[in-house]
This record gives structure tokens, C-alpha cells and sequence, in this order.
């Protein structure tokens, strides 16, 4: 790996533990990437907009991190929704649930948000349980899971799904919740 990857890496994991320094120096290496991403996905009039919004988010947000390696993909993420934001904001159209939801959650402190997913977890039957703490906590592949439970994986993947949309209707409600087969 090259050593501004290391380095990167590095300012990564120094701004999950919540280093102003490091949050600071990592908002300003990634800010070029930012940009021109920005430009493929926003109005030019909106690139400075989403570039400092997506930045602000980031340095919220990148405590909660899981993997130094996620965090290109998750910036771009976040550009790419910011730009989108932004463009319905200038033709005025009503959010997405998805991004309702997102709006929700993002408004809940920390702790907050800590206890209600404890309590949606314990809300779910044991066999939706069992699938999530494999997969989500033990991270486990698709594969591993289904071997360690003698289940296809088909079966595996649909429990899976299903746990994370009872997860997602306690957090959210049932109004922002997704239902069955995508249908509102």
C-alpha cells in the first residue's frame, strides 16, 4: 500500500476515536476526492453546497465507522445523497422514505439511538435474533451462517432481511418502515 494510504488509513483511525486534530486533517485530504465527486453527481451550482454538508456529516458521524477501509465508499454515499437532497430541494419534491428515516435518525442522540436498537433487538423472535448477531455482531459470512445453522442459504438470507425490516419498524415506526415486497 502506498504510504498516503497509510497515512490516510491512520487519519481514519485517529478521527474514530473522536481527534479534532485528526477529524480536521482527514476532512481536508479528502475534500478534493469530495469535490470531484461531487461534480459527476450534483448541479454545478450545488457542488459546494453538498462538498460542506457531506464533510459536516462526516465528522458527525465517522466515530460510528466500522472499517477504515469502508470510508471512501461511505463518503461517496454521502455526497451522492447530499447531491440528491439538494436537487429535490430545487424542484421541491417530498423526501424519499428512506430519506425520512435517515432525517429521523439523524436527529436522535447517540445514546438514544444505542437503546432503541438494544430494544428492537430484543423485540425480535429468537431465530431472527440468532441470524443478525451472527451476521451483524459476529460478522459472519452469508455462507458461514447458514452452515453453522444447517440452513440453505436462501433461507439464511430471507431471515436475515426480514429480522433487519423488524429492526428497522421499531426504530423508524411502521409509517417510514419498508413492508413486504417493497409496496407502501
Amino acid at each position: 500500500m502506498a504510504k498516503s494510504g497509510i497515512e490516510r488509513d491512520n487519519l481514519i483511525l485517529a478521527a474514530q476515536t473522536g481527534d479534532r486534530a485528526a477529524i480536521s486533517s482527514l476532512l481536508a485530504v479528502c475534500q478534493a476526492d469530495a469535490r470531484r465527486y461531487a461534480y459527476k453527481h450534483c448541479h454545478a451550482s450545488d457542488v459546494d453546497d453538498a462538498v460542506q454538508e457531506s464533510l459536516l456529516i462526516i465528522s458527525r458521524k465517522v466515530k460510528g465507522l466500522k472499517a477504515a477501509a469502508a470510508f471512501s465508499a461511505w463518503l461517496f454515499t454521502v455526497i451522492k445523497r447530499e447531491c440528491r437532497r439538494l436537487q429535490r430541494m430545487m424542484f421541491r419534491h417530498d423526501p424519499l422514505p428512506e430519506e425520512a428515516a435517515e432525517e429521523l435518525l439523524a436527529h436522535r442522540s447517540d445514546d438514544a439511538l444505542r437503546v432503541d436498537l438494544a430494544n428492537a433487538l430484543e423485540s425480535l423472535p429468537a431465530h431472527y435474533l440468532e441470524v443478525v448477531l451472527l451476521r451483524d455482531f459476529e460478522e459472519l459470512t452469508i455462507a458461514e451462517i447458514a452452515e453453522r445453522l444447517g440452513e440453505p442459504q436462501g433461507a439464511v438470507k430471507s431471515r436475515l432481511h426480514r429480522a433487519r425490516e423488524l429492526v428497522r419498524e421499531y426504530m423508524l415506526g411502521p409509517d417510514l418502515a419498508p413492508h413486504e415486497g417493497g409496496r407502501r
